[in-house]
Formats: structure tokens, sequence, C-alpha cells
């Protein structure tokens, strides 16, 4: 079946066309992105023109989404002379004289790939990125290298050099350490976020070019960090499947205080390609299941926890207990997630019953509101390091982490030791919600459910420390933490006007059972006091059924005559 293309597309094609894309010739200028289609087949030739003699380096780079281009000095690429990627580039350093640059583009695999392509000029004074390459193939190598899986994605690049003048050898990379040298160099790591739920090729192009220039990178961009030459050159961040994007470096020298920019790097951490679990639909069935159900539960509990005890019991040991046999089950099985999910759901309802029968038999309030208080308190501390204050460069550390996350969790159940009644309907309001922010995020994207989800993650994952965790917060976001605040507020409000009258907790379900039984025994006037025991009542029901399975005597005289 044929399918029209799109009217991007199509003026884009009929632009390559009117610019030389019949022969394969496209004319660029300095600081000019263009839009071409390139083909495994035939190569494009871009080139650039009466370039200023006060130019030292031209860095080229195309982008495309997904499918990988090729990018070389020549005709025919070779290893030291090309890169292969959805984003790359080359460095052109430039010899006396020369006023044209040439470069070679083309598809790596059939079909044709839309790209974005630009050349980005420098002068003697600026530093040149991947200029003291001793990783990779190129070698002045501008290109960010990124990995991801679903748990973190890995950024390297090569050290940048010093700049110079044209015709004269580039400085030494490992001649000193001093302030001459370029050791002195500064990197900044940039993060640049695109539109939530965007990922039409059309949208990466446009928001590509805000992360291209150094100007543009510090007015879109967001600073994570910056590192010096002691520093390795790689960085970790948190994985966002489905979230398209955007890493760059700003390479900075203070003598002459001017900066250079690397080759932008962008990933969705996800596949477009794959039948299942792509791109377009990341949740899998079960996890939509497990947590809509979560969210009824969760939203009963919200409104009606107090009220109902044993069933908010129920749902606050479900938590503990799933969460904590999840973490267990992953860490020593290789069992699928389907199948952990289902166990985990056992191990939660386990979990929840035994909660409520110990409060049957033990009657604890204090056992029961620590529990409870627990888990809000847990709620809190994830989401206080959601915030910024998580990337702090002190919580690397697991031990200074988990200390401070957890007497922040268990300040929660400390401050409302006095006010029990208070605690629970604050956790059954604000954690019953939150519920609901999850089930939606099994639906479309939001990046309120990494509040819990990062936890896990770091919980999971040796490594997880080094990763920063910042997330977009847009559109989504800001309507699903209206949606989150609203329930909260209305199912905290509803529970302390119904409650207010009533006594805080209903009485020890055990003693009861056993007075109301000694009262009983006790009494004779109480009608109760006559039934006759159990066992007397089972043995008087099976025989009824005996007698209502027995045959019935003939009709006639059934009594001895009298004699």
């Amino acid at each position: 079946m044929w399918v029209s293309p799109s009217p991007a597309l199509l003026l884009l094609f009929m632009g390559v066309l009117r610019h030389g894309g019949a022969s394969g010739l496209l004319e660029l200028s300095l600081g000019k992105f263009r839009n071409v289609l390139l083909n495994q087949t035939n190569p494009v030739e871009a080139v650039i023109r009466n370039i200023a003699s006060n130019v030292t380096v031209v860095i080229f780079q195309v982008h495309a989404q997904q499918s990988d281009v090729v990018i070389s000095f020549d005709k025919t690429p070779s290893v030291n002379s090309s890169g292969v990627g959805v984003d790359r580039g080359l460095v052109s350093v430039l010899r006396p004289e020369q006023t044209v640059c040439t470069w070679y583009l083309r598809a790596l695999a059939a079909g044709q790939v839309l790209s974005t392509a630009i050349s980005i000029p420098y002068t003697e004074r600026d530093p040149i990125p991947g200029g003291c390459n001793l990783e990779f193939d190129l070698e002045v190598d501008p290109n960010i290298y990124l990995d991801y899986t679903l748990v973190d994605i890995h950024i390297k690049f090569a050290p940048a050099n010093l700049g110079y003048t044209r015709g004269a050898s580039p400085p030494s990379c490992d001649s000193g350490t001093g302030q001459s040298s370029r050791w002195r160099l500064r990197y900044d790591v940039y993060q640049y976020f695109l539109p939530e739920s965007d990922l039409a090729e059309m949208a990466l192009m446009s928001h590509i070019r805000k992360m291209s220039g150094v100007h543009s990178i510090k007015a879109n961009g967001i600073k994570m960090l910056t590192l010096t030459a002691d520093d390795k050159t790689n960085v970790y961040f948190s994985s966002l499947p489905g979230q398209g994007v955007i890493y760059n470096v700003i390479v900075w020298d203070p003598l002459w205080n001017t900066s250079a920019a690397y080759i932008p790097v962008h990933t969705y951490a996800c596949s477009f390609t794959d039948l299942v679990d792509n791109c377009s639909s990341l949740s899998k069935l079960s996890t939509k299941v497990f947590f809509t159900a979560f969210a009824v539960l969760g939203l009963f509990t919200c409104f009606f926890g107090h009220r109902f005890w044993k069933t908010d019991l129920f749902f606050m040991g479900f938590i503990v207990a799933a969460f904590v046999f999840f973490v267990f089950i992953t860490r020593v099985t290789g069992l699928s997630y389907d199948a952990r999910l289902i166990l985990t759901a056992v191990a939660g309802i386990i979990g929840g019953l035994l909660l409520v029968v110990s409060w049957w038999r033990f009657g604890s309030v204090l056992l029961s509101m620590f529990v409870i208080g627990l888990v809000l308190g847990f709620l809190f501390s994830s989401t206080l390091f959601f915030t910024p204050l998580g990337d702090y460069r002190v919580f690397r550390d697991d031990v200074v982490f988990w200390v401070t996350f957890t007497c922040v969790a268990l300040m929660i159940p400390v401050l409302f030791v006095g006010c029990p009644r208070i605690l629970n309907i604050l956790a059954s309001g604000i954690v019953g919600s939150y519920t609901v922010v999850l089930a939606i995020a099994c639906y479309v994207y939001t990046s309120l459910a990494y509040i819990t989800l990062d936890l896990l993650r770091r919980v999971l994952n040796n490594y997880f420390s080094r990763a920063y965790t910042n997330v977009p917060f847009q559109r989504n976001d800001f309507i699903v933490l209206s949606v989150w605040a609203m329930l909260a507020l209305s199912g905290v409000t509803v529970q302390l006007r119904r409650e207010r009258s009533e006594v805080p907790f209903p009485p020890h379900p055990y003693l009861t059972w056993k007075r109301e039984r000694e009262r009983r025994s006790t009494n004779v006037l109480d009608p109760s006091h006559h039934i006759p025991p159990l066992r007397e009542r089972i043995h008087s029901k099976l025989l009824h059924i005996k007698e209502f399975f027995q045959k019935d005597q003939p009709a006639g005289e059934r009594t001895p005559l009298l004699l």
C-alpha cells in the first residue's frame, strides 16, 4: 500500500532538488541549518565556499532521528576519516589560504533519511572540541557518544585542545598541566528536553538547532555540571524512555574567555522499530492492569481510608510487602517482568492481609500507625530527592544518601506520634491519590512517576547513584500534579470532616470478641447464652442432612399393638 509523504517531506525534497539535489550537491553557509534527504546509493556533496581568513576550524555536523547516516571527508569513507550515527560531525582544520570545505553525506541503510546539517566556524583562540582524542577513531573527534539502557544514559567525549592559527602545529596534549596547556579547559554539560510525547522528526530537527551553537545552548539548555581536565569525560543520566532528550558539551577556555560546542546528541531511550515496547507503546499490558487496579484501591482509600480501617491497613500492607518482595525477587532471580509482577501482586495481597490479621489479633494502633507513617515518609522522602536536591554531589555516596533518606522517612511517624488519626488521614489521602498518578503514567507520559521509580532504580542498581536524575516538567506534569493535589486535598478534607465526631480508631477487635464471648457465657438472661455449643450445632445439622436422604417408611400401622 502506497502512503503519501508528509507535506514537510515534500517541501524538503523540493528544496533539495532546487539546490542541486539531482547532482548530489548541497551548498551551505556557515552557521546556517539546511535540511536534506539522504539515501544509500547517491552521496550528497556538502560544500562551503568563501570561508573568511580568520576562521581556523569548521565543525560540520548532521543529525537524523533514528536512521544512521555516514559523514566523511572523502567519497569513499574510511575508518579514520568518517563517522556513522544519528548525530555525527567532523572537524576541518583549515590550511593557509583555504576558502572551501567539502564533506560527503549518505544514509547507511536503504530508504530515504530526513536529516539536518550545519557548519559552525571557530577562530584561533577558540578551543577545539575533541582535539586531544586518544580513544576514538578520528584524529580530532568532536562527537559525543551515547549509550542507553532502561535505567541510565551514558555519554562520553574526547578532551578538547587549545586553538591555534592556520598552518601552525597543534599544542601538545601531554606537555604539562599548567595554565598554558589544555588542562586549563573546563567542560559544561547541558541537557535539553523535547516536548513530552512528541516523537515527530520535524520536532527534533527544529529543537536540535537550539543545542548546536554556544549561545543558543546557554540560552535554551539546562546546565547540569562542570568538569575539569582532571575529571573523566563521561557522565551518566537517568533514562526516560519515550522522552526525547538532547545533550551537548561546551568547552571553555578561561584564559581567553572563549568557548566551542561539541556535536549535540539526542536519544529517546527506546526503539522506534521494535514491535513490542517501542517508543509509542512503552507500558506492558500487565503493568497497566496492575497499576489500574492499584489506583482503584488507592482512590477508595483516599476518601474512605479511615472509615474502612481494615481496608486502609490492607492497602498500606500491600505497598510495603509488594515493594520489598519486588526488590528481593528482582535481585535474586532471573524471572521475566510479567512473572515478577504477578508474584509481587500475590505477595502484596498476603502482606496486606497479614497487617489486617495482626491488627485483629493484637490491636496495636502504634504498630499499625508506624507502618502507615513509614509509607507516607517514604513518599515524602522520595519527593524531596526528586527535586534538584537529589542531584547534589554529596548524595552520590550511597551511605550519605540512604542515611539521609531514612532519617527523613522516619521523621513523619515521629512528628505525628501524638495524633495518629491525623497521620492516618494524611497518609491515606496523599498516598492513595498518588496511585492515580502511577496509573496515569501507564497511559500518558508524566515525570511524576519517577518520584518513586528513580528510588526503585537506586535500590535495584548498584551504579545508579552516579546518574543525574533531572526530568522535564511540562504541560502533562502540571495537569497530573493538579489532579494529584486536588485528589489529596479533597480526600483529606472529606475524611477530617466526617471523622471529627467519631472515635479516633475502632476498638480492639480480638478483645471485643473475647468480652462478648464471656458476656454470653455468664449472662443467663442473654438469649445467646442458651445457644448450644458449636459441636452440638454441627451434629444437629448433620442429622438433618442424614434424615433428608433417608427413605420414607411404608404406609400402615407403625406402632406396636397394646397387649
